[in-house]
């Protein structure tokens, strides 16, 4: 039995989708509701939560392998706290339980961000570690202390591989995470930046997720990045791929400056949750390049899909999805 953590997320649910359909038997958790896609109905579901130590172990009772997937990803300030507990002590309780009921072997989805993301005299591979010089964002903390957990349980025994993603595409929730950017371009978000990270699509991540994790690979990170481009070329390729108007405004840094103070001035008022924070902005202007050699080397006969590809079947599945015109 494989068990999932973060089932409802873009890179979950993409991972369930495919585990299902090779017949594996799938056991995955909701905390609220139980998720409706391709597959979800294959699924042994368990209500529970990744800090509630007694429901994961009933989830996880009978688990041979193990993929970690969720995760809280925020950028803005008041959100910081409770996501530096559920991602480090979320993946405690996780790395626990494995150990406890001898897992063959945990395949933890980390990010970039845990590699420190604000480099741009050398390209970013998996011999970095994430410091206050090099990150922008408490994600990005939270993300290397989720780390420091999965080896803290190889030490103690447990086989583990990590992935490194960078900006990950797929068919999601296009009002939150990454899909997010595919909402903006059809929204005709006239802004754009110089600049530039990597990106990839889901499917290669669950792909790199599930060689890993048959592979006889441990104590491993990869950095899973198919290109570098800069965030213009990218929303204009999602807009022309929706047949929407692409952006045409560059965003100075200066510019960028007022927009995010402005916005966490507009959010203490409203309440609401800022369109860009002080770490998103810092982000977006970067010019971060990401090694993906490691994992290439270890498997040659990987290829990763073309972002033009990505992109244009994404937005398609995301047209159905949302019955666009």
């Amino acid at each position: 039995m494989i068990f999932v953590t973060g089932a409802t997320g873009l890179v979950g649910s993409h991972l369930i989708t495919s585990l299902v359909a090779k017949e594996k038997q799938v056991t995955a958790l909701y905390r609220k509701q139980i998720p409706t896609f391709a597959g979800a109905e294959k699924v042994n579901w368990v209500q529970g939560d990744l800090l509630d130590i007694v429901s994961l172990e009933k989830a996880m009772e009978g688990a041979v392998q193990v993929y970690h997937c969720a995760a809280i990803v925020s950028f803005v300030p008041s959100e910081s706290a409770g996501m530096l507990k559920a991602n480090q002590e979320g993946t405690a309780n996780v790395v626990n339980v494995c150990i406890d009921k001898q897992i063959e072997k945990l395949v933890f989805v980390s990010s970039v961000a845990a590699l420190g993301r604000i480099r741009e005299d050398a390209p970013i591979d998996e011999s970095m570690n994430w410091t206050p010089a090099t990150s922008n964002s408490v994600y990005g903390e939270s993300k290397f202390l989720a780390e420091m957990e999965v080896w803290r349980g190889m030490g103690e025994g447990l086989n583990v591989a990590i992935v490194n993603p960078v900006i990950i595409f797929g068919a999601g929730d296009w009002n939150n995470g990454s899909s997010k950017i595919f909402k903006s371009a059809y929204d005709q978000f006239p802004w754009y930046t110089n600049g530039v990270s990597g990106f990839v699509d889901v499917l290669d991540v669950i792909d790199a997720m599930q060689l890993l994790m048959e592979s006889s690979i441990t104590g491993q990170r990869y950095v899973i990045s198919a290109e570098n481009q800069t965030y213009q070329t990218v929303f204009t390729k999602i807009a022309q791929a929706f047949n929407k108007k692409p952006p045409s405004r560059k965003v100075t840094p200066l510019l960028a400056a007022i927009v995010w103070r402005l916005e966490a001035l507009k959010g203490m008022i409203t309440g609401k949750t800022p369109l860009l924070t002080k770490e998103t902005a810092a982000t977006a202007q970067a010019k971060v390049h990401f090694n993906n050699g490691k994992f290439l080397k270890a498997f040659p006969n990987f290829k990763y899909r073309s972002m033009e590809s990505t992109i244009k079947r994404v937005c398609a599945e995301l047209t159905a999805m949302h019955h666009l015109k």
